[in-house]
């Protein structure tokens, strides 16, 4: 069966949302197609990560409507547990259980949100587990990993349940440098596999050679959107010329 790549996962819809009357998001419009990777980038405080959390329904839109395969996900009748089985999020905290195993973390959502039975969501898990190179630790509890095997622990999570679009909130930020390359190499893998992918970054040059499009966000709205080529090499604003000139030189 062929996979319809137009199809749209994700569909952002006049998308404002305030906090204690500060204006963060002001009027997001945005499409996400099937197996594309969209990198977000800008300042700090341009609104990257609220917009991930209001996807995810982890804080709910002031105005607008976000749509996931054509459903209403914002209206506020719809069952958010549902709707987070469906989005895998990764965020900068790797926001492990530490009380629990690896392979426990990892599983979790299988078998409490889908109802999974244990052997088979641990069969899933150990999968996971040997394809991100951490099958040794299964049994080993987070406070034993670093960093980057902590983060690649809660990617391995939030892709356990096959979500429809996963949802990556600057996954590099909290890591020393040199285990950077190996959270970045598992994105670069699972993009490989199809995943869409909306990823808030700083990573610039991880943006440029991994994203199918990068979207310049300014003070909480799309100031300019495009390829990596035509965004990095002649982005059209003054604005994207200004930020991405601390990174190009």
């Amino acid at each position: 069966m062929s996979v319809d790549t137009n199809e749209v996962v994700l569909r952002l819809e006049n998308i404002h949302k305030s906090f204690a009357g500060v204006e963060v998001l002001r009027g997001i419009d945005l499409e996400v197609r099937s197996h594309e990777v969209v990198a977000l980038i800008g300042a700090s405080g341009s609104g990257k990560s609220t917009l991930l959390r209001t996807i995810n329904q982890l804080e709910r839109v002031d105005d607008g409507q976000v749509w996931l395969r054509g459903e209403d996900i914002s209206d506020p009748a719809t069952k958010v547990d549902e709707v987070r089985a469906r989005i895998g999020v990764v965020f900068q905290q790797f926001n492990l259980f530490p009380h629990l195993s690896v392979l426990d973390n990892v599983t979790l959502a299988l078998r409490h949100v889908l109802g999974t039975a244990k052997s088979e969501a641990d069969a899933r898990g150990h999968e996971l587990l040997e394809r991100i190179g951490l099958s040794q630790h299964a049994k080993s509890y987070p406070e034993r990993l670093s960093g980057g095997q902590q983060q690649r622990v809660a990617i391995a999570r939030a892709i356990a349940t096959n979500p429809e679009l996963l949802l990556l909130d600057e996954i590099t930020s909290a890591l020393d440098p040199e285990l950077v390359g190996e959270v970045l190499d598992l994105v670069r893998q699972l993009k490989g596999e199809g995943t869409t992918i909306v990823m808030a970054t700083h990573e610039m040059a991880f943006a440029r050679d991994v994203a199918d499009r990068v979207v310049f966000l300014d003070a909480g709205v799309i100031a300019e959107s495009g390829t990596p080529t035509q965004l990095f090499t002649a982005p059209r604003t003054e604005r994207a010329r200004t930020f991405l000139s601390r990174f190009t030189g």
